[in-house]
């Protein structure tokens, strides 16, 4: 176990971790671990992590709410689950008791440095490629965040010498106040979770605070095409560091006309990788992997090195995951784009004609931006869930004929296999969230999945 002095100052603190999902039972755990005076909240009466943490002394209030207990306590860690001004959190810091999130205490725990990555989409590919990137060229290189592992259940594992690779969310950003990861990343910022945000202005600013407490020694890699992000550059006091898809870079990493990712960085310079040499494919995972390689050179990772995992690299599951071959029609799975944008980048990344499943629980009413892109490059959209009467009715003000309705995933697969033909894509880029008929993005896309490998192949066209 590796400690360091904020992490001693945590021993006799009386700590209260609230939410008892994975991320806050490892909290809890590591926690105890470095002798703070630990309880638990979760308002299930049964969380499955009850009866470990009950047995580690961890005193536990489950089935109630927070409000009761919450005066007692030098801290209060949020699961990200939890938002910051949840009524109870209010009352709180009223109180004057510290209110935080696993991921800050995390964060504050962990000797290494920290390598983190953000954004509106895109956020779990470039994680991975960068985790495998600097796992090959740093052997105590942990992945934790939204991707991999919790960060309290690594964070005290990681030598000072290893490296933190974090996907971070706004969720997570708005209770981790102190965070200064050492390189980080905004790959893009476009209208998400704005019913836990509120506004625009306040969603940037989260994106933002990943490299609020960035020193100058540090990096901030920004996406030169998103004008958001590049508005970044002058707020950061760490050396900013762009990408771009669409122009060269006197200074960065850039996509070249021939089709070659390229940089000029102290440390490495020019050629890196053709994009034809990936495994994963469209503008968008070209821009995850500029992103990837710009941390990486940061991080002094040669460039042979950094082109041995591009080439190796397999794409992350539910983002365009290609999912089966049968009767010439290849199906994908892009469970992930649970907004526009994401829906968006999954439709540019074919230059074949495709069938789109659509539809779930709307982040946004307003999907015209989506449907605009639709003739010339979609034959059909079928649609599933809450948001099919919103998606058809966006099919008809574009102009749109070819909407079609289903009753369930299994129908949606059907009507996709008996509209398309030989060299057509099928693919699930459902621009909604997948609460309205799945537990989440993934449940969703494992069906998708499962119900296109269960084609009968002797199906014949009717």
């Amino acid at each position: 176990m590796y400690v360091n002095e904020f992490t001693k100052s945590l021993a006799g603190k009386k700590i209260l971790v609230c939410g008892l999902a994975r991320s806050g039972a490892a909290l809890a755990k590591a926690l105890a671990a470095v002798g703070a005076r630990v309880s638990a909240a979760d308002e299930k009466p049964a969380p499955e992590a009850a009866p470990e943490l009950s047995a580690l002394g961890i005193k536990l209030y489950l089935g109630q709410n927070p409000d009761a207990i919450i005066t007692d306590f030098d801290i209060i860690a949020l699961s990200p689950g939890i938002p910051a001004d949840a009524p109870f959190a209010v009352k709180a810091r009223a109180s004057g008791v510290f209110v935080t999130g696993e991921f800050g205490l995390a964060a504050g725990m962990c000797q290494a440095p920290i390598y983190a990555v953000t954004g509106t989409n895109g956020k779990t590919t470039t994680t991975a490629l960068l985790g495998e990137i600097m796992s090959l060229h740093n052997s105590d290189t942990f992945v934790v965040g939204n991707i991999g592992a919790p960060f309290a259940e690594r964070a005290l594992r990681i030598p000072p010498e290893g490296a933190a690779v974090a996907e971070v969310s706004t969720f997570q950003l708005e209770t981790a106040a102190g965070f200064a990861p050492k390189i980080s990343a905004v790959l893009n910022v476009t209208p998400d979770h704005l019913n836990r945000h509120g506004t625009m202005e306040n969603y940037i600013a989260l994106k933002e605070s990943v490299f609020r407490n960035q020193g100058e020694d540090g990096y901030t890699v920004l996406n030169a095409d998103d004008g958001i992000t590049l508005a970044m550059a002058a707020k950061t006091k760490a050396k900013a560091v762009l990408f771009s898809r669409r122009r060269a870079l006197a200074e960065g990493v850039w996509l070249d006309d021939g089709g070659t990712i390229r940089a000029a960085l102290p440390g490495v310079t020019g050629a890196i990788v053709r994009v034809s040499e990936l495994n994963i494919f469209g503008s968008h995972n070209y821009e995850n992997v500029m992103a990837a390689a710009a941390m990486a050179i940061c991080a002094g990772a040669p460039a042979e090195t950094i082109r041995r995992a591009l080439r190796g690299f397999r794409a992350v599951p539910h983002r365009i995951e290609f999912t089966r071959e049968l009767d010439g029609v290849k199906y994908f799975n892009d469970s992930k784009a649970t907004n526009v944008d994401a829906a968006i980048k999954g439709i540019e990344a074919f230059s074949e004609p495709v069938i789109v499943i659509g539809g779930g629980r709307a982040k946004t009413g307003d999907f015209s931006a989506w449907v605009s892109l639709f003739p010339g490059r979609v034959k059909h959209c079928v649609v599933i869930g809450e948001a099919s009467d919103l998606i058809i009715s966006a099919c008809a003000q574009a102009g749109f004929p070819f909407c079609h309705r289903a009753s369930s995933m299994e129908d949606a697969v059907i009507q996709c296999r008996e509209l398309a033909e030989p060299g057509d894509r099928v693919l699930l880029s459902p621009a909604c969230a997948s609460f309205d008929m799945y537990g989440s993005y993934e449940e969703r896309g494992d069906a998708f999945k499962a119900i296109v490998n269960a084609l009968d192949t002797s199906w014949a066209r009717p």
